[in-house]
């Protein structure tokens, strides 16, 4: 509330266009980046500075991280950006901003609406359609399955492993790196289809969140396919306005856009230097590309089965993924290192022992819907099949829901950001 009222007022300073403008915009910006650093990476700099010069330090506090800080913070910015270059009006509605704000749909884990698309809806009528809520219905259906079958069923195995990764073979640790892939993208883009198609039932359009990711040709691809709003975000005012400072560097200095990008992108996740390290691998996965000349191009699948060198692509991007989620999920540096310890080691080809039939079927049918749908917008438009197919496919998903879905983790991961 307090910060939606700061930026309110801000918006419209900054709409006037007078001779304070750039200081009403350094104002909101550093408003609103100042209360993210503070409330999620305060105690983070005191420890980090602290260690560096090895002394002891009693500054750090007690903070409790806002609901959705992470999300609602960038909207702000890019509000307040949009309006400084003329691409949004400042709101006068209180009501529509504040909505726009803290939009309850989207506000623990996106998607990052920019306020060109939601502000304008929640101005008008809305009205509900049969084929809308239809539409909204099936993507709840989906997202449901995707959380509460799928990642909530990996949840337990993946979680014990990184947990007792010291006691156990390489390859164990390898596969649950591998399972916390699907883990996470059932979690977080069931979260996206579900916060999409709540939006989508009172009548609102939100921002694509996953374009099939699972599916991405190379690093590239798989960051134009993952958390869209965010890596879509980023793009517009972080690395655009970084290629242009460093222009005159050619390649070199797109690399050193790309590297910051993705630096600030780990920072994002959290205050820790494994976000910080996963975000510097991503952007270092980069450098081929760009060395290459192929940051830019966009290959689209085959129509029904995949060649040869597109599953190689497929299966060489996912291992880079894999890879860097091991920090992801570590709750140190020196926990990460011992988790790639284990995987090089030389106990790299025992057999897990975890591996079930159940989990890697659910695995493979998020792999199939993902695969009939991938030319559609979102993942259950099957509209194309006869009306006997698609119903027998929806009490399917029910039928999974009711005897496989694990009920007690309310959780989603992206909230802790």
């Amino acid at each position: 509330m307090g910060s939606s009222t700061v930026v309110y007022f801000l918006g419209l300073k900054i709409s006037d266009n007078g001779p304070s403008k750039n200081i009403w915009v350094n104002m909101g910006l550093l408003f609103s980046v100042g209360t993210l650093l503070y409330f999620k990476y305060f105690n983070f700099f005191i420890e980090s500075f602290a260690d560096l010069f090895g002394i002891k330090s009693d500054l750090t506090l007690k903070i409790i991280l806002p609901l959705g800080i992470s999300f609602y913070t960038f909207r702000m910015i890019s509000y307040i950006l949009d309006i400084k270059n003329n691409k949004l009006k400042a709101e006068t509605d209180v009501l529509a901003f504040f909505n726009y704000i803290a939009f309850f749909p989207s506000m623990t884990s996106g998607p990052i609406d920019k306020g060109g698309l939601l502000l304008p809806q929640l101005k008008k009528e809305r009205v509900f359609t049969l084929e809308s809520g239809t539409d909204a219905a099936r993507q709840i259906l989906l997202g449901a399955f995707k959380k509460l079958v799928v990642s909530n069923n990996i949840s337990p195995i993946t979680q014990d492993i990184f947990q007792n990764y010291e006691h156990l073979s390489g390859s164990t640790v390898a596969f649950g790196a591998i399972l916390f892939l699907f883990q996470m993208y059932a979690d977080f883009s069931g979260y996206s289809d579900m916060a999409i198609g709540i939006a989508k039932l009172l009548g609102f359009k939100t921002t694509k969140n996953f374009a099939f990711p699972l599916f991405a040709q190379n690093i590239a691809d798989y960051w134009r396919k993952w958390h869209i709003s965010l890596t879509s975000w980023l793009t517009e005012y972080v690395f655009t306005p970084l290629v242009i400072a460093f222009r005159d560097y050619d390649k070199k200095g797109l690399m050193l856009a790309v590297f910051l990008n993705f630096v600030i992108v780990g920072f994002w996740h959290g205050a820790s230097w494994t976000f910080i390290v996963y975000g510097a691998l991503q952007g270092l996965y980069y450098v081929p590309l760009v060395v290459n000349n192929q940051i830019n191009k966009k290959k689209k699948l085959s129509k029904s089965i995949p060649t040869v060198k597109e599953l190689g692509n497929i299966l060489y991007t996912m291992m880079l993924v894999c890879f860097a989620l091991v920090l992801f999920v570590a709750p140190s540096l020196k926990d990460a290192f011992g988790m790639y310890g284990k995987i090089f080691s030389l106990s790299l080809f025992s057999i897990p022992q975890f591996i079930k039939v159940k989990i890697l079927g659910l695995i493979g049918i998020i792999i199939l819907i993902d695969w009939i749908n991938k030319e559609q917008e979102h993942g259950l438009e099957i509209s194309r099949f006869q009306p006997v197919t698609r119903r027998l496919f929806y009490i399917f998903l029910i039928f999974m829901i009711m005897y496989y879905g694990v009920f007690g983790n309310g959780s989603f991961i992206y909230e802790q950001f």
